[in-house]
């Protein structure tokens, strides 16, 4: 076959797969284009006289509530609930950690043989009973030396000053004596000072823990010999939100339960409150004072606290007409038949109801029903037959 006919031959499959998928597009294009805009058949114009399309139809209402020349939003039916002044005792509940009044680890100052122990575990000391002896037989030769070195160099000083009177020594002699006088008093002091750490005593009034070393016991700086804890009266800490902060003041009575004494309710006051707001938790760190006589509490205990104070006036507003978004609360405000959205701050919660200490004032309708379809200033319907508010008392759009 010669290559001028497959040429041509080529050049007419190429032609015919154009136009074929050509035609193809056109198909296509005719199937999507609204029907509208073809025209009723044989050039009849729809009823009325109106082509659609011309611009004489704008205004007609279009289905789903939209006009041909701009959206208008249907009222949202809500149902709403006024805001309103309630007698609100602040009762919160938290959870606690016992710790003693004074507490400390009894510890070794220097390094020595422990040689007696003076306490029995979880004895009541009084401040400054002895707890442990260290070998001691060193100390004392030492404050033995220089309590003799100290009683020469006063007796030589007294002589020194008989002397001088009657100008046998000069004055400089006279005190370069009285300084080495005063330097072996120093060395009295100093090995009278190194004798008494080797007595370990209480440093105040408490309970003893377990004793962590025994008889023959090498100790060393740091070395703890047993614990000692004030526990007649308990600080118990605890955490509330800040937004509570105001409600609580020293003196404030709390009660507290332990898993332990489940039938035990111990009774204390708030102590202090801390300086600082934890800014990761927004909460802040409270202290009570529990008196402990029995020693039923111990340190490191859990505890469930629970403080009240006065009932105050506080507004309140059903629960459901909160709306969370990242992190805040909101609520829908009904006014002028529209919904406005605003962000208010909550405080405590009870069954049903949460008091609002920001962004509402009493008599405030919130929806409490429909806030999910709501946007703000979306208009809206109060439905009738509710008994907090009627459609009367809101302007209607």
């Amino acid at each position: 076959m010669p290559d001028s006919f497959k040429k041509v031959l080529i050049g007419a499959v190429v032609g015919a797969l154009l136009v074929g998928f050509a035609w193809h597009i056109r198909n296509e294009r005719a199937k999507h284009e609204p029907v509208a805009s073809m025209g009723p058949p044989g050039g009849a114009r729809p009823a009325g006289g109106q082509v659609p399309g011309d611009g004489k139809g704008a205004g007609k209402a279009t289905p789903g509530g939209m006009a041909g020349g701009g959206a208008s939003q249907r009222p949202v039916t809500v149902v709403v609930a006024p805001a309103r002044m309630e007698r609100l005792a602040v009762e919160l509940e938290a959870l606690g950690t016992a710790n003693a009044n004074e507490s400390v680890d009894i510890a070794s100052k220097v390094s020595n043989l422990v040689v007696a122990v003076r306490f029995d575990e979880g004895q009541k000391v009084r401040r400054g009973d002895l707890l442990v002896e260290l070998d001691g037989e060193q100390a004392r030769a030492d404050v033995a030396i220089a309590e003799a070195a100290l009683k020469e160099s006063r007796s030589q000083y007294d002589r020194s000053r008989e002397l001088y009177s009657t100008k046998v020594l000069s004055e400089s002699q006279l005190d370069q004596i009285e300084a080495t006088l005063k330097a072996n008093e120093a060395r009295v002091a100093a090995a009278r000072s190194r004798l008494g750490d080797l007595q370990i005593r209480a440093p105040f009034a408490g309970r003893v823990g377990l004793r962590r070393i025994s008889v023959g016991s090498l100790v060393g700086p740091g070395t703890i010999i047993t614990t000692l804890d004030d526990t007649d009266t308990m600080k118990v800490d605890f955490t509330i939100p800040e937004a509570y902060l105001a409600a609580v003041t020293p003196g404030l009575a709390i009660s507290a339960r332990s898993v332990s004494y489940p039938d035990q309710v111990f009774s204390g006051k708030v102590a202090s409150v801390d300086s600082r707001v934890d800014p990761s938790t927004r909460s802040i760190t409270v202290r009570a004072l529990v008196p402990n006589p029995a020693g039923l509490l111990k340190p490191g205990m859990f505890l469930n606290v629970r403080l009240a104070r006065d009932a105050t006036d506080a507004l309140v507003v059903p629960e459901q007409a909160l709306v969370p978004e990242q992190g805040d609360m909101f609520v829908f405000v009904v006014q002028d038949g529209t919904a406005e959205k605003r962000l208010v701050r909550i405080g405590q919660r009870r069954v049903g109801n949460v008091q609002i200490v920001q962004g509402l004032a009493a008599g405030d309708l919130v929806v409490t029903e429909g806030t999910q379809k709501l946007r703000d200033g979306s208009p809206v319907l109060v439905a009738k037959g509710d008994a907090d508010a009627s459609p009367a008392e809101v302007k209607q759009p």
